[in-house]
């Protein structure tokens, strides 16, 4: 009855009532304006020079990189012009010497290289075609400067974006810290690599992959108008979403098409209300902190996205363990154990160590409906060494587990709901009845059974939302989102190319051509006139 007593004490902590939630989506729309108006806020609200979304009729094919946390992708896709797409890509994992690197070179060399196998193992013919063809001359610069692929950059940090391919790095998150890297363009620092490996690759498009997200929903919905907000809930959390150009005060320095009176805005909410006014703190987020490597900041990330909610579960299972009250994952013999045994943890288990809990297992507890939660205490023991859990300490951990993530999930719901209202699409007199669709792509949403339930339930209650209008919010799950975005946003930067380069070469070159023509029949009517004469 202790652990249980306990337990309840702990998920109550982790109450986000009704009343927080509307205060918290108050405090978001302020601190969204707030971000539209000026630099250096919480909510950085950075423009991204998008300023329109596809409709699912774009066709090509084009690469994609995404550097979204812990692994790195390398795609290609195909554009089928149906609201479809094909797609082929690799993945590896970033090694942790490289997230804190002395020199930007040593993690852009890294992507560079990754590139440069997936083109030898996928395009391999292309490739070489490409080498074969550089010795040639079809331009005035010569076939280097006429890359096979155009390339979108997914970059999930946050930057300062001034074109479309352009943006330096404000700073590093998810555990990443090279300080090199910052202040620097980072499509500039991945380009230099790739020329160094002579790649038939141009960075065309630097794209958050919440822009990609929404783009690549965008693409793909089947609803008669296009998605409003794309979403990331996985090892981070960020929103991409549309905003009115009449809405951006501040000033924009790169160059943009304003017909469209609208630009894709990229929150940066991982840093929503760092200064703590509506997020919720318990003893156990500012243990958390303490540890964490960016402290004072990322403080909405910190308490949303699974890189962050597994530690958050280990430290209140090192309190329950370390309670000389209660009787948690240690028997005095084994009649107090279920399993008749007693249960046991491996020195080596990820309990004792920092970040040792991965946000994956809280997923599994909350899979495991069986009377024994047999399948969630397998996990325990494969996972985190912790041998013949009895049942109450395993229901006390998914009791805690389901406490975290419901936290985070109406905290989720905080960003949706503000965004939803803040477009004014609800009121929307040509919308009506239409659903208001978003595209949402991460481990949290795609794996944890529910997760986008309790997001709904929190918008049901939200002031300026309600259960009718809930109904009408679409939460469509966009997977490869950032990869296929990144690729509708490079074609869209490759028919701009064309339009400022390959146009102004041919009509020089044609004007040379008439030039020359001219002039040899300039040439040609003097010689006839000095023959006659």
């Amino acid at each position: 009855m202790a652990l249980e007593a306990e337990t309840q004490a702990i998920v109550e902590q982790f109450e986000f009532s009704d009343d927080d939630v509307n205060k918290a989506v108050k405090e978001f729309l302020r601190q969204m304006d707030e971000g539209l108006s000026k630099d250096g806020t919480s909510l950085s609200q950075i423009p991204t020079y998008v300023t329109s979304v596809p409709n699912g009729s774009e066709k090509g094919r084009y690469m994609a990189v995404d550097l979204g946390g812990t692994n790195f992708r390398v795609c290609s896709i195909k554009l089928n012009g149906d609201h479809t797409f094909s797609l082929t890509y690799n993945k590896v994992t970033i090694p942790k010497e490289l997230m804190v690197a002395k020199t930007a070179q040593e993690l852009f060399g890294f992507l560079a290289l990754e590139i440069k196998k997936f083109l030898q193992e996928h395009h391999g013919e292309v490739f070489e075609h490409h080498l074969k063809r550089r010795l040639t001359v079809s331009s005035p610069d010569g076939f280097k400067d006429e890359p096979i692929f155009r390339m979108g950059f997914t970059f999930s940090f946050p930057v300062k974006q001034v074109g479309i391919n352009k943006g330096t790095l404000i700073r590093w998150t998810k555990g990443f810290d090279i300080p090199d890297a910052v202040g620097k363009d980072v499509c500039a620092l991945l380009q230099e690599e790739i020329d160094k490996l002579h790649l038939p690759v141009r960075v065309a498009a630097l794209v958050n992959d919440t822009v990609g997200t929404l783009m690549a929903r965008s693409y793909t919905s089947p609803g008669k108008y296009g998605s409003i907000l794309g979403a990331i809930f996985g090892t981070g959390t960020n929103g991409a979403y549309i905003e009115k150009l009449s809405h951006l005060k501040k000033d924009l320095v790169g160059e943009y098409d304003n017909s469209t009176g609208q630009m894709v805005i990229n929150t940066e909410w991982g840093s929503f209300d760092n200064q703590l006014n509506v997020l919720p703190s318990t003893k156990w987020d500012n243990a958390l902190e303490e540890g964490s490597i960016n402290p004072g900041f990322q403080m909405y990330e910190k308490r949303v996205s699974g890189m962050f909610l597994g530690e958050i579960l280990r430290l209140t299972m090192l309190d329950l363990y370390n309670n000389p009250n209660v009787s948690f994952l240690k028997d005095e013999n084994s009649s107090f154990n279920d399993l008749g045994s007693v249960t046991v943890i491996d020195r080596d288990s990820g309990l004792y160590k920092p970040w040792g809990v991965d946000t994956a297992i809280m997923s599994k507890a909350e899979a495991d409906q069986g009377s024994e939660l047999s399948v969630f205490r397998e996990s325990l023991e494969k996972e985190l060494k912790i041998y013949a859990a009895a049942l109450e300490d395993a229901v006390a951990i998914k009791r805690i587990a389901h406490a975290i993530v419901r936290r985070a999930a109406r905290l989720a719901a905080v960003a949706i709901g503000a965004i939803v209202i803040q477009t004014g699409k609800l009121n929307d007199p040509e919308l009506l009845g239409e659903k208001i669709d978003i595209g949402v792509d991460g481990s949290l949403v795609e794996h944890y059974p529910g997760f986008r339930d309790m997001i709904k339930e929190a918008l049901k209650i939200t002031d300026g939302i309600g259960e009718v209008n809930a109904k009408r919010i679409e939460i469509g799950l966009t997977q490869d989102g950032s990869g296929v975005g990144a690729a509708l946003i490079a074609l869209v930067a490759a028919r701009m190319e064309q339009k400022d380069t390959n146009a102004d070469y041919i009509g020089e070159l044609r004007s040379a051509v008439q030039e020359g023509a001219s002039a040899v029949d300039e040439k040609a009517a003097l010689d006839e006139k000095a023959t006659s004469d």
